[in-house]
Order: C-alpha cells, then sequence, then structure tokens
C-alpha cells in the first residue's frame, strides 16, 4: 500500500486513522479533567454524600470498611466526574467523524439530537441528585429498625448512587430514542400511541431492576418515564416524515444502491 493511499481520507486506512485520532483526543480529554479534579477529589465526594448525611440521624457518620477505601473511592469518583463533563466534547468528536457521511437535512435533524440527549443525560443526573435522594434517603433512615446504626460505606454508596445516576440518565434519553425511530421509519406516532399502555407496564419493570427494592424509588424514575414517553410523541410530528416523503426517500435510497452495484 502506497503511502498516499495509506493517508487518503476517503480510504480505509484514512477513516481508521481519523478514528484513532478521535478517540486519542476524546481520552486526553478526559485524562486532563480528571487531573484538574484529582486535587479536589475529597471535596467532590463530601459532595456526593451531601444527600446521605442530611438524611443520617444527628451524630451518625459513613464508614470506610475496606483498608484503602478512603484513598480510591473520591479518585474513582473523580475519573468518573471527568468522564461525564466530557461528555459534550467526546460527542463532538463523534459528530466530527460521521457528519460527512450525512446529508444536509440528517445533519440537521441528527445535531438537535446529540445536544438535546447531553442535555437530557445531566438533567436525569441531576433529577435524580436534587430531587430523587432526598426522598429515597429520607426513607430508608426513616425505616431502619430500632437498635440498627445507619453508618453505610463510602464504596457501597459510591456504587448505589452510580446505580441510580446510570439508570435515571439513561430513562431521560427517551423522547431522543422515540424521535430516532420515528425519524427513521421504524415507528409512526400512531404506533407510539398505539403502545402507550405497554410502555407504563415497562416502564414500572425496568424501575423495578435498575432501582432499589423499594416502592418510592421505582415511582420516581417510572413517572418521569412515562411523562418523557408523552413528551417523545408531541415531539415526533416534527420528525415524522410524510407518506410521501418516506415513499420518495426509500426510491432513491434503492436508486442509489443500485447506482453503486452497476
Amino acid at each position: 500500500m502506497s503511502k498516499k493511499h495509506r493517508h487518503d481520507p476517503n480510504s480505509l486506512m484514512g477513516h481508521l486513522i481519523e478514528l484513532r485520532n478521535r478517540l486519542l483526543k476524546s481520552i486526553a480529554a478526559v485524562v486532563l479533567l480528571f487531573l484538574s479534579l484529582a486535587y479536589f477529589a475529597n471535596d467532590i465526594y463530601h459532595l456526593l454524600a451531601m444527600p446521605l448525611l442530611a438524611s443520617l440521624p444527628k451524630g451518625t457518620t459513613m464508614i470506610a470498611t475496606g483498608v484503602a477505601s478512603t484513598f480510591f473511592v473520591p479518585f474513582k469518583l473523580t475519573f468518573i466526574v471527568a468522564f461525564v463533563l466530557a461528555i459534550p466534547y467526546v460527542l463532538y468528536q463523534i459528530w466530527s467523524f460521521i457528519a460527512p457521511a450525512l446529508y444536509n437535512k440528517e445533519k440537521h435533524l441528527i445535531a438537535p439530537l446529540i445536544v438535546s440527549s447531553t442535555l437530557l443525560f445531566y438533567l436525569g443526573i441531576s433529577f435524580a441528585y436534587f430531587f430523587v435522594f432526598p426522598l429515597v434517603f429520607g426513607f430508608f433512615t426513616s425505616v431502619t429498625p430500632e437498635g440498627v446504626v445507619n453508618a453505610p460505606d463510602i464504596s457501597t454508596y459510591l456504587d448505589f448512587v452510580l446505580q441510580m445516576f446510570f439508570a435515571f440518565g439513561l430513562s431521560f434519553e427517551i423522547p431522543v430514542a422515540m424521535l430516532l425511530l420515528i425519524w427513521s421509519g421504524v415507528m409512526d406516532r400512531a404506533a407510539l400511541i398505539e403502545k402507550r399502555p405497554y410502555f407504563i407496564v415497562i416502564a414500572f419493570v425496568v424501575a423495578m431492576f435498575l432501582t432499589p427494592p423499594d416502592v418510592l424509588s421505582q415511582t420516581l424514575l417510572a413517572v418521569p418515564m412515562c411523562i418523557l414517553y408523552e413528551i417523545g410523541i408531541w415531539l415526533g410530528r416534527f420528525y415524522e416524515r410524510p407518506a410521501d416523503e418516506a415513499d420518495e426517500a426509500d426510491e432513491a435510497v434503492t436508486e442509489e444502491k443500485i447506482d453503486e452495484k452497476s
């Protein structure tokens, strides 16, 4: 393979080189953010623990059962925070890689979805931290049996919080997933409206697996999922293609494939 062909941006090797460069840029962004935040690792963990500390009985604190937990747990959290903060830049690198292969109309549709998916993910995490955690931790504290000291382990607490963040952040992506289904023609708004009762059942089943085994946590996740489903249906009217336009798009794709084969 010649050097000229190896660096041709339209060749397979050119695409792989570009993908590698963008992956390296994304990793570098995460590492730089982590190094910038590492000094504040303990403060970041304390900020994360505030909803729990506020609900614990007076004089009770968290504990560390692992020998090195007090060192590794805050840094583990800091790395995850660095990755979450770098998500916009990572998505930008992904967008820059795939954008040249998209039509202008597709760019105008996909770009808002990428931005909105990032914002919705952050909104899901914020909803869990500011609204769900105080209620859930307050509930857990109130049902602590008499004679039992409620002093959670810092490592266990971090795992619990990350699970909740992932569950709420992912569930808040429902409108984006619905718009992609509508825009791609896999489903239309009428079908989504028809499947609303099934989604409500699925939402509570998913919430049962993603949250702790208590009705409060499950309800606090399932209800927003149902609301976001309705929002996705409403927004779908702006992404749904008319039948004639969809047929024209399918014909254009078919003709394009025939031309490529010939």
